[in-house]
């Protein structure tokens, strides 16, 4: 088995600057359907209310909206001192949680690099060993 680039672990301390959550261009925030379910009673409202308001379709899956002009998602905040935030931290979706340690980003030191361009928390803060990115990385059930 090849060994990773990454074996010796990846500083990482989140600024929020809420980058991550933010365009300028237009992407997908994956949601499942458990997800939906905490959403919708993280918000009170019914799973249908959440998928009408908040859910777009794309194929057979489902993403969050984004905001129209900003490409922003739909619960990113405006925080005070220019940080940023999310309206439903605690019950975000996996991908948003398992940011940066997407498998595209650790595919090569020149893909962790290129998403510090936009992600300034990249490359600095506390050192995560390599058991931890994986274990993040490989995560899907986050509600267990």
């Amino acid at each position: 088995m090849k060994q990773s680039w990454y074996v010796g672990g990846l500083h990482f301390e989140c600024v929020g600057c809420g980058n991550c959550c933010a365009g300028p261009d237009e992407g997908y925030i994956w949601i499942t359907t458990r997800e939906i379910a905490c959403l919708a009673e993280h918000l009170g409202m019914t799973v249908e209310a959440v998928r009408q308001k908040y859910i777009r379709r794309v194929g057979l899956r489902h993403s969050i909206i984004e905001n129209k002009t900003t490409k922003d998602c739909i619960f990113l905040t405006a925080g005070r001192e220019g940080c940023r935030g999310c309206a439903v931290y605690s019950v975000r979706p996996n991908q948003c949680r398992t940011w940066p340690f997407w498998s595209d980003n650790l595919g090569s030191p020149d893909s962790w690099n290129y998403a510090a361009v936009k992600c300034p928390g990249i490359n600095r803060g506390r050192l995560y060993p390599f058991a931890q990115i994986e274990a993040i990385r490989k995560q899907k059930k986050w509600w267990m």
